[in-house]
């Protein structure tokens, strides 16, 4: 076997798993959609999508939505925390998404979560002065905490060139 034939099977793997992602993704955001707004499935289904890069635009919707079940909300700022977007403009939309969610003055575990996830969106200045703000002045004290985490794990990110875009 050449060169030029295990390349061509390595691409033809690589899309077939891409493939495979995007199916499973697809398949676990219709069960998301169909479910009761407070059921614990849709935790799982966030769980469940972790690390598939196909779902991520639904993760960020779903942070952004102040009605949607707090704990799907609180799982998707995790997941957008250890698997940020690499396309610049859905990683741009993840950070306000987060933004927004901290903003939330109904859902302290959700803003702690989502202030905690900000670290890989602090390039945008908008996030970091955000994050900076909350960090020094917010009233609850664990969104404070949490705040003072992700602007560490920023530094960290960007010292060790893991922080992205």
């Amino acid at each position: 076997m050449n060169d030029t034939n295990l390349t061509t099977t390595t691409e033809a793997a690589s899309a077939t798993e891409a493939m495979e992602a995007a199916e499973a993704a697809e398949r676990l955001i219709a069960e998301f959609r169909a479910l009761p707004a407070d059921s614990d499935r849709k935790r799982e289904i966030i769980t469940e999508l972790d690390a598939n890069a196909q779902a991520l635009p639904f993760l960020v919707s779903v942070v952004a939505d102040p009605g949607e079940y707090d704990l799907a909300r609180v799982e998707s700022a995790t997941v957008l925390r250890l698997w940020p977007p690499a396309d610049p403009a859905l990683r741009h939309e993840a950070g306000r998404a987060l933004l927004s969610a901290l903003r939330d003055p109904e859902e302290d575990l959700v803003r702690q979560y989502a202030a905690m996830s900000l670290a890989p969106y602090t390039a945008d200045p908008v996030v970091a002065t955000v994050l900076d703000t909350t960090a020094r002045a917010d009233e609850d004290p664990l969104v404070r905490d949490s705040a003072r985490f992700s602007i560490e794990e920023a530094h960290r990110l960007q010292e060790t060139g893991a922080g992205g875009p």
